[in-house]
């Protein structure tokens, strides 16, 4: 690796990071802890090194103690692991203080856990991001012995979807009408086209979400994965969005793309949504009433932005919704969110908040209203839960019944206001 490349590198990377813009994040990080950011390409990992590098400088430091590389530069195109040393001898020909490291897309670099636990070891402060669920893996893990706490970063929240679109809500902002339809008018738009950072203030986000799959289809999947049958990958994608809102065992999306016209077997399907979890496409939920076994093998599964989902979609309003929510359930409760069904189906259920949640795009109408009352009640009583909620699209209303309340909320509001879910 050559040395003089790599200076240039440290040095322009300082240079554009000085002057880059970013949305300031709500992720609170430890100064005294090493991270790897992980999650879905695109969500904004880097903007979030960027925030850290600031934050830092605002500290004290000084930029001569940044090093960032991002592994994805096609100039680095044949680094190795033996090569990342030749980061550090280039900081130090530059510069003879201490750096903190920073190196994007780490897990282009096999067997890289072993330089991040020297790194570690001799006492480097650094930060790593990666697309690749491997990255947790448990092999991983036992390399890096402790010394990284990992931070999961997901697309914009809508505090921070709209703190890019220039609304920064303050207390009692709920009462401001004002800014209430600030926020109504900004919202469509993260519903339908996520949040991912680079899409805030384009004109064609649809445009820009499609190439954005493509690149996760064809770099995080096809190439990564050496998936030798592109159709039936896309069809199965395609037929998982429009299961949304149902359990999907494997055995029965096997048999939907099959019917569609791409034979594929169960194993392969299998295989197909591992990678699509690894490569944080897609996530799964286990029902709360199943036994193990069933657990395993009918889950629900969700996209991790509302954008890439609503490119395979055409009636999409209800599945949206369902994904928006579980995407936030995700986000706070990790794997202890689930949805409910035996006899009656509830959406979602978490224990520790006991807590169950409908989605229904409207319940203005009265049978869809009962319906979705009446499935929380019968299982609020099985498992005493103590909050029902029915999360809608822009509908509010508190319903009393048999001593129980269901709090109707629209989702914007939900996802802004409520901190007990």
């Amino acid at each position: 690796m050559k040395i003089e490349l790599l200076k240039k590198i440290i040095t322009d990377n300082r240079r554009l990071i000085s002057r880059i813009e970013y949305v300031e994040r709500d992720i609170i990080l430890d100064d005294n802890l090493n991270y790897v950011f992980v999650g879905l390409r695109q969500a904004g990992k880097s903007y979030l090194m960027y925030q850290r590098i600031h934050q830092l400088l605002r500290d004290g430091h000084q930029m001569d103690e940044i090093v960032y590389v991002n592994l994805d530069d096609e100039r680095l195109f044949d680094i190795t692991l033996d090569d990342l040393d030749s980061i550090l001898q280039a900081h130090y020909q530059l510069n003879d203080c201490k750096p903190i490291i920073f190196l994007d897309e780490i897990q282009n670099i096999p067997h890289w856990e072993h330089f991040a636990r020297r790194l570690a070891n001799e006492q480097y402060r650094v930060y790593l991001t990666g697309s690749n669920a491997k990255m947790l893996s448990s092999e991983v893990a036992t390399t890096l012995g402790g010394r990284y706490m990992i931070q999961e970063v997901y697309p914009y929240s809508l505090v921070e979807y709209l703190k890019a679109n220039n609304l920064i809500l303050k207390n009692n902002w709920e009462y401001d009408s004002e800014i209430v339809n600030h926020i109504q008018r900004i919202f469509p738009s993260y519903f339908y086209y996520g949040g991912f950072p680079e899409s805030v203030r384009l004109v064609e986000k649809r445009s820009w979400l499609s190439v954005l799959f493509q690149k996760i289809f064809l770099g995080d999947l096809i190439a990564r994965y050496k998936v030798r049958n592109e159709t039936s990958l896309k069809l199965l994608v395609k037929k998982m969005s429009e299961s949304i809102n149902q359990p999907s065992s494997f055995n029965r999306l096997a048999n939907i793309v099959s019917s569609a016209g791409q034979k594929i077997q169960t194993s392969t399907v299998i295989d197909y949504v591992r990678f699509m979890e690894d490569s944080w496409l897609l996530f799964s939920m286990s029902n709360y009433a199943a036994k193990f076994a069933e657990k395993e093998s009918s889950k629900k599964y969700y996209f991790r932005d509302n954008g890439i989902l609503n490119l395979f979609l055409i009636d999409s309003e209800t599945s949206l919704l369902e994904n928006r929510v579980a995407i936030e359930l995700k986000k706070h409760f990790f794997d202890e969110v689930y949805f409910y069904n035996k006899n009656v189906e509830v959406d979602f259920y978490v224990p520790s908040q006991e807590c169950l949640i409908q989605v229904a795009y409207s319940i203005a109408n009265a049978e869809t209203r009962n319906r979705e009352v009446s499935s929380l009640l019968k299982v609020a009583k099985h498992l005493n839960a103590k909050r029902l909620l029915i999360i809608t699209y822009n509908e509010e209303q508190t319903i009393e019944v048999n001593d129980k309340v269901v709090e109707i909320v629209p989702l914007w509001k939900w996802l802004l206001c409520d901190k007990s879910y």
